[in-house]
């Protein structure tokens, strides 16, 4: 079905129908920024309030600086959370949660604890799904 601004197609039931199609490919790319794991490690770790960049590197184990910093700069750029440089010597450097990554937070809480709760069977599911024959 080709949606009225002839852009592509329109979903006509499910969670997706209420989204105009041309609105489709934009949402998808905020659902796949905000759904990057180190967006919302840093979206989860900034809730406790304004936190230097080495700080934020410290509460992320495995997040390499290369992706910190990108990461930190496509979620100022979303204005999901907010970069504040204080001219002083030596410059300093805080980052927060603005109110817009603020309402995504407590998602993102529930996600990483989903996450954590059901460690042990995603887990087992895993192993189990390895070592079954493939058809």
């Amino acid at each position: 079905m080709q949606d009225s601004a002839g852009t592509g197609m329109a979903a006509s039931v499910g969670p997706c129908a209420s989204i105009p199609a041309d609105q489709m490919d934009f949402v998808r790319q905020v659902l796949d920024r905000v759904g990057d794991k180190w967006s919302m490690l840093i979206i989860a770790v900034l809730e406790s309030g304004p936190m230097r960049y080495t700080d934020v590197q410290r509460q992320i184990p495995g997040i390499s600086q290369r992706m910190l910093t990108h990461t930190l700069r496509r979620l100022v750029q979303d204005g999901l959370i907010s970069r504040t440089a204080y001219a002083e010597v030596p410059p300093r450097v805080e980052y927060a949660l603005a109110p817009l990554g603020g309402g995504l937070n407590e998602v993102v809480k529930q996600l990483i604890g989903w996450a954590a709760d059901h460690h042990d069977e995603i887990r087992a599911n895993r192993s189990r799904a390895a070592s079954a024959p493939r058809s």
